[in-house]
């Protein structure tokens, strides 16, 4: 594998004509600035939860605004993730990677000298917008300068490294928040972007001339509104707590997200080119990818936040950044590991029984974190995280394959952008619930939550057919 994706034999290299040497040479500087953006995309995603207790104490943020940091890039990539698809293929995945990696670069430098609460969530919204931008579009780069024969591996390693980037994250964001101070994790992300930018940029403009335009207008409406519907739902959500004292500021919010949901519909399905292809939603595959996909964020981002809120407060653990980063560092390796081998996993256990068995760990995973937490048994907490981060990653990894088996290849870019989109909505829900259940249980109360959503996984994991 890494001979195909690192490079050619150098018997090889002796017999290609230099236009071929140069296609070569641009796949390989496209190749190595999309890994490692995602590579620091993905870190960015997870290093923020270790930092948080310190970004709250300095900032002075309130519960809701703990919640913001997180959800404000959540939000904010979940409903324009499908958006930035059709503009790489609009504009040119190249261009649109390059754009979408400077944006984040500026959001990060904006997050590490923010000095408000205000400051910081428009950080974090920029940031998600801009991961919205380079998240599809360095995927669609690197499989327009791949070679064909190098495409699945050059997709791999892409993935690899995002995934990467995510399983690390709490490890790095807890020792730079310890050693460097929270602030630290945002200024890393600048001169990996900029490095990113310039791989892309030396790659040159071939690659944006070989790959075919769209020619439709974007449905902007649809846009708005799915940005609408997000944003309202959420807000609605994270005001739950509050019913009984501020009924309006939970009511008015999901009428809005509900008035929407129902108009976003009735545009999409009369628009000439819609954002969201609800067609898609006929088809039993899709769906269930897509919400075995959505179960497995919304665990993810919940244990990970109220983890290291419970782990670092004084009525906790009372771990430092650097021991709740390091105490996550089994699940991190599961997460790697399994999501890096789910496919030989499914391909040998069939994909219902790989869905299931994963789903089923989510649940079996919680409840030995919850005994272990009650009992402050470290070894055996080990062995949760362990087992939940292995079948965290199960579904995550094939959920995405399940979902786009059921469309022909015309239609994946726009099914990846539902999916990913769906992914980050409802890993903003796990944020919002898991503050519900934080507050009504702790971290036992997340636990409960997180473990019902793996019994529902593995309830929906049961009706996959096997081909």
């Amino acid at each position: 594998m890494t001979r195909n994706v690192i490079g050619t034999r150098a018997s090889d290299a002796g017999t290609e004509d230099p236009g071929n040497r140069k296609s070569l040479g641009r796949f390989a500087s496209v190749r190595w600035a999309s890994c490692l953006a995602m590579l620091g995309v993905g870190a960015n995603s997870t290093a923020i939860m270790a930092a948080l207790p310190a970004v709250q104490a300095e900032l002075s943020l309130s519960a809701n605004g703990v919640q913001w940091a997180v959800n404000a890039y959540l939000v904010v990539s979940a409903a324009a993730i499908v958006l930035g698809g059709q503009a790489a293929d609009r504009f040119g995945a190249r261009l649109i990677s390059m754009a979408g990696l400077a944006l984040f670069a500026l959001a990060s430098c904006t997050i590490a000298l923010a000095g408000s609460q205000a400051a910081l969530f428009a950080g974090r919204a920029v940031q998600g917008l801009a991961a919205a931008l380079a998240v599809p579009s360095t995927l669609a780069a690197v499989d327009a300068s791949a070679p064909a024969e190098r495409r699945a591996a050059a997709t791999g390693a892409w993935t690899g490294f995002l995934m990467l980037g995510f399983s690390i994250g709490p490890l790095l964001g807890g020792a730079l928040a310890h050693f460097a101070g929270w602030r630290m994790i945002f200024w890393l992300n600048v001169p990996l972007m900029l490095s990113a930018v310039a791989g892309l940029a030396y790659a040159g403009v071939a690659i944006d001339r070989d790959r075919p335009r769209q020619s439709h207008p974007a449905d902007w409406t649809g846009f708005a509104l799915l940005a609408t519907f997000m944003v309202a739902l959420v807000f609605a959500l994270h005001e739950v707590p509050r019913a009984r004292t501020a009924p309006v500021a939970v009511i008015v919010p999901f009428v809005v997200a509900t008035v929407a949901f129902c108009l976003l519909i009735v545009v999409e399905l009369r628009v000439k080119a819609p954002l969201i292809d609800l067609g898609f939603f006929t088809r039993r595959a899709f769906v269930t990818g897509v919400a075995i996909g959505a179960l497995s964020m919304f665990s993810i981002m919940g244990l990970l936040l109220y983890f290291n809120l419970y782990a670092q407060s004084g009525s906790g653990l009372r771990l430092t950044a650097l021991e709740a980063g390091a105490a996550l560092l089994p699940l991190s390796a599961a997460l790697l590991a399994l999501a890096l081998s789910a496919a030989p996993a499914a391909h040998r256990l069939g994909l219902r029984n790989a869905m299931m068995g994963g789903t089923a760990l989510i649940a079996a995973g919680s409840g030995i974190l919850a005994v272990a937490i009650a009992g402050d048994r470290l070894l055996l907490g080990a062995i949760g995280f362990l087992v939940t981060g292995a079948g965290l990653a199960l579904p995550y990894a094939l959920a995405p394959r399940l979902a786009l088996s059921a469309l022909s290849p015309a239609q994946r870019g726009q099914g990846s952008g539902i999916v990913n989109g769906c992914t980050f909505l409802a890993g903003s829900t796990g944020v919002a619930i898991g503050a519900i259940a934080f507050e009504l249980g702790q971290f036992a109360g997340v636990l409960t939550m997180v473990a019902l959503a793996g019994l529902v996984g593995v309830a929906i994991s049961s009706r996959i057919s096997d081909q």
